[in-house]
């Protein structure tokens, strides 16, 4: 299966959301990706449940949220309810993962468990999961500036993650820093999807650059 590509709202120009989600859609993207931050997890800067909302008639394709939050139950059926369809929940900011994954599946959304650079993945662990887990979204970059360094490094999580079974069967997301300079890298990892921000966006023309990226992986 070609690698697909979830777009990164957070990098696009806030003034034009509407346009930029038509033009992704356009330019065939598998997925619209939205950060949700609490201002503890990570330093808010995302979008609210409601702009999603707002935003959802404009494409067809699916939504996810990527919750940098604590509690994130919290905000499933909402999310939902606003017409997310994917939801990944970090692993670090989880008591009981197994119930919160059980919460988003049986809202009606896909449930992803996310890693921070610093985590180490329990692969062994992860298997108990699986009833309710689909994906996992592996972070390479962290907020230390304002375009924080890729960090080649951890896709050793990706890597052994893809050679585990039964984790093998899940979907694994790289989220942070991605370009068309490091997606064949990525790729090579086994990454089956990546999250990708300002390389999307970069001097405004959002075609040319997914096809650029999608070339280097072909």
């Amino acid at each position: 299966m070609p690698l697909r590509i979830s777009a990164s709202i957070a990098a696009a120009q806030s003034n034009c959301l509407q346009e930029t989600i038509k033009e992704l859609e356009e330019s065939k993207v598998d997925f619209i990706h939205f950060d949700l931050e609490d201002g503890k997890f990570v330093e808010s800067s995302g979008l609210s449940i409601k702009q999603i909302s707002d935003l959802r008639q404009f494409a067809s394709i699916p939504f996810e949220t990527h919750l940098m939050v604590f509690e994130p139950e919290s905000l499933i059926e909402d999310l939902v309810k606003a017409g997310v369809n994917r939801i990944a929940v970090h692993y670090e900011s989880l008591l009981y993962p197994r119930a919160v994954l059980r919460k988003i599946t049986e809202a009606g959304a896909v449930a992803g468990l996310a890693f921070n650079p610093v985590t180490a993945v329990p692969f062994a662990n992860l298997t108990y999961l699986l009833q309710f887990l689909s994906f996992v979204l592996i972070l390479t970059t962290e907020p230390e500036c304002k375009a924080p360094p890729f960090l080649k490094e951890i896709l050793e999580k990706v890597r052994v993650g893809k050679q585990h079974s039964p984790l093998n069967k899940l979907e694994w997301i790289v989220d942070g820093g991605v370009s068309s300079e490091n997606i064949k890298m990525i790729s090579d990892a086994g990454a089956d999807t990546v999250v990708i921000g300002r390389a999307l966006f970069k001097q405004g023309n959002i075609k040319d650059n997914v096809e650029a990226i999608r070339s280097r992986v072909k």
